[in-house]
């Protein structure tokens, strides 16, 4: 997989560029469904990453990109249940998510946050 460019709103990967937030998941790239979070978005005025959501837990790692700035939060659930699953949670910005998945994303499954 190959990321060709991250900028604020869009992240291009192997050539295709997308305008929103994607998973990755055992090399397969589709858009992130976070309806289901959009219940918390009154706790931290921002549709934080949920347990509600279908997070691609088949990895040794997951990868968390948290956008530009770092702005999205990751709910306390999400970390615990990576924690019961054994599986390495790595959260941090986006770009950073990036470097880490290019530097060894074998075994790892990765949510990017393409704003704030």
């Amino acid at each position: 997989m190959r990321f060709d460019k991250f900028s604020f709103g869009s992240i291009q990967i192997d050539g295709s560029t997308y305008e929103h937030d994607v998973i990755i998941d055992r090399g397969e790239i589709r858009k992130r469904k976070k309806k289901p979070s959009k219940q918390f978005r009154g706790q931290s005025g921002h549709t934080s990453l949920s347990s509600e959501e279908k997070i691609r837990w088949k990895c040794k790692r997951l990868i968390i990109g948290t956008g530009a700035h770092g702005g999205l939060p990751v709910m306390e659930e999400v970390k615990q249940e990576a924690k019961r699953r054994k599986i390495e949670l790595l959260v941090m910005p986006t770009a950073e998510a990036i470097e880490a998945l290019q530097q060894d994303g074998k075994g790892a499954n990765a949510v990017l946050h393409v704003t704030c």
